[in-house]
């Protein structure tokens, strides 16, 4: 006898039940007839015989048409209600003619693309072939020809392009933003987008692509950009960022002052760094900032209240806390706020816009996941040029296409290309777009070859390149990730408090960490004073003297000038040995865990 099928509610197990495919289909009816909510996910896992229902928030579901003995039972006539307003979308789903499964109970389905494409086996139908994929990766044009890992790149990509993100950026006082200065609507694009504005709102530009090796410089993923291109705007834009204070009110009454910092304030800064200043304290609009110069100047009350005097505070015991702007950052005083925050108290933002021209280390990408770096600004004269005299606006690496098998960018180039010639846009909407072979024909039409390749010649010497070299047009985004906000060095800087080695990150003006595997390297290359110098020398180096009878560390008594060891007592005998502060740190903690970590000392031999 046949094992009862256990039936789980949102992963608990409730019950079983002797005939679960029965139950499942019942559950379903009840669901079709709106008994219970739509969005409830039945699902029969045979393998395992177990019925899950799941009603629990953080699904997907999606919607799909119901398919019966291989007919789809939204008909002509409901379609003609809905464009009538006679039927909306939700009296669809309360009728069960559409309904919304999720990843677990899809498992149980048997799905058809197209209406030519039923049997009487498929149980439901895509409503658009387009539906099975999100907004974002609806960007990426002929998506059908791309490996699913690059569409996934590709999507999440399309969210760090650089665009016009929204019309009222001049009022918005976001942290940070870019803007792209001269967007441009895709030649190639696919129908979902209109679903969500996208030309009203786009983020790249459609350039001249050549896939060619050139010189070395677009080795692997990196990209040439031609230096004339740049100069006539190609990924221009420009970022905004926004500082905020506010006048903070103490306990005690006291409060900050938004002002210029008085020369007898405490932690006064430098005159120069309180240039830009307006007599409110405050930077004058269109002032040119560099980094660690003030933005708003503001003043503290003493953080201990002590320090009091008979006519309350006097200025030489207030704190200088004034905004600066952070290391490495800067730009032009663009627009100055003055409002009050929802305490009551003064606040004043101030956003700093700062251009942005391509140059080298900056990130681009197409839609399809082919991202990559500026390896080379080349000049104009000294770039490839094809037969009628198009130079490529950018140059990629051949190697970059077979093994990621974007094929959706090669075919987008040629729609391009196409489009570019025509005046018109391609349509690449997965499953349903313009056909290869079309284009290819089109191509012809316009006296290129049908393979979207063509002459062209050295920019150097002039010579004809041996091979041919696929070009058209792509569109592509410049990428928020620029080097400008990433590169940083350091010599002597900040240390943490706990284990005396150099902070990390950007903001804290940290160092650059020697990890494993750059150890690895020191150690392949016989440079072994070189990671000496690395990890101890120029990090945590301290020196502390040891006991030589017990081998603990001792403790110096500055006042008597002796050492003692908490074990062996006064007047032992101490030896200064050189180490890491994280190791006397370890030391000290091994102590407090009852561990005797003794010491063996040697001279050095």
């Amino acid at each position: 006898m046949e094992r009862p099928t256990d039936v789980y509610l949102n992963g608990r197990i409730i019950g079983n039940t002797d005939n679960a495919i029965k139950l499942s289909d019942e559950m379903r009816n009840l669901r079709r007839q709106s008994v219970i909510a739509s969005d409830v996910s039945i699902s029969y896992i045979d393998s395992e015989n177990e019925l899950h229902i799941n009603t629990d928030e953080g699904r997907v579901v999606r919607p799909l048409i119901r398919v019966e003995k291989g007919v789809p039972i939204l008909t002509e006539d409901y379609l003609n209600k809905v464009k009538n307003d006679e039927m909306s979308w939700g009296d669809l789903i309360r009728r069960g003619i559409i309904e919304y499964l999720d990843a677990s109970e899809e498992e149980n389905t048997y799905i058809a693309l197209n209406e030519s494409d039923l049997t009487d086996e498929h149980t439901h139908l895509e409503l658009d072939p387009a539906t099975m994929f999100g907004v974002c990766g609806n960007f990426v044009p002929f998506l059908n020809h791309n490996m699913a890992t690059r569409v996934t790149l590709g999507a999440n990509m399309s969210k760090q392009g650089i665009g016009l993100y929204a019309s009222n950026y001049s009022i918005r006082t976001d942290t940070q933003k870019h803007l792209l200065n001269y967007v441009q609507m895709p030649i190639v694009r696919s129908a979902p987008m209109d679903l969500v504005n996208y030309d009203e709102r786009p983020s790249g530009q459609n350039l001249v692509v050549a896939i060619l090796s050139q010189g070395g410089y677009n080795m692997q993923d990196a990209i040439i950009l031609n230096k004339a291109s740049v100069e006539r705007g190609i990924g221009r834009s420009v970022a905004f960022r926004t500082y905020k204070a506010s006048e903070q009110r103490y306990p005690g009454g006291q409060i900050d002052s938004i002002e210029v910092p008085d020369k007898e304030v405490r932690g006064y800064r430098s005159e120069t760094c309180y240039r830009h200043l307006g007599e409110d304290g405050i930077v004058e609009a269109e002032s040119i900032i560099g980094e660690e110069d003030v933005i708003i100047g503001k003043t503290s009350p003493p953080r201990f209240l002590e320090v009091m005097e008979e006519f309350g505070i006097s200025v030489k015991n207030r704190r200088e806390s004034s905004l600066a702007a952070k290391t490495g950052e800067g730009g032009i005083a663009d627009t100055v706020l003055i409002s009050e925050n929802l305490e009551g108290d003064k606040q004043v933002k101030v956003k700093l816009r700062d251009q942005r021209i391509p140059e080298l280390g900056d990130k681009f990408s197409s839609r399809h996941g082919q991202k990559g770096v500026i390896g080379q600004v080349l000049p104009q004269e000294d770039a490839p040029f094809t037969a009628a005299g198009i130079i490529p606006d950018l140059i990629i690496n051949p190697h970059a296409i077979p093994s990621r098998m974007t094929i959706g960018q090669l075919l987008e180039s040629i729609g391009g290309k196409i489009g570019s010639l025509e005046g018109r846009r391609i349509d690449a909407s997965p499953f349903t777009g313009e056909a290869e072979g079309d284009m290819r024909s089109q191509l012809e039409t316009h006296g290129f070859t049908n393979t979207g390749k063509e002459v062209m010649y050295n920019g150097v010497t002039g010579e004809k390149l041996e091979a041919e070299i696929f070009i058209g047009v792509v569109y592509y985004q410049k990428l928020k990730h620029m080097v400008v906000d990433k590169i940083r060095a350091r010599s002597r800087g900040p240390v943490q408090i706990l284990t005396r080695q150099p902070t990390a990150g950007k903001a804290r003006d940290g160092g650059l960490r020697v990890g494993e595997m750059e150890k690895d390297t020191f150690v392949a290359h016989g440079a072994a004073l070189l990671l000496k110098e690395r990890l101890l020398d120029e990090s945590d180096k301290t020196t502390v003297p040891v006991c030589s009878s017990c081998g603990l560390v001792a403790v110096y008594d500055r006042f008597r000038d002796m050492y003692f060891c908490t074990v062996c007592g006064e007047n032992i005998e101490a030896k200064m040995v050189e180490m890491s502060y994280a190791f006397k740190l370890l030391l000290d903690e091994m102590k407090s865990l009852c561990i005797y970590p003794r010491l063996i000392i040697g001279d050095k031999g």
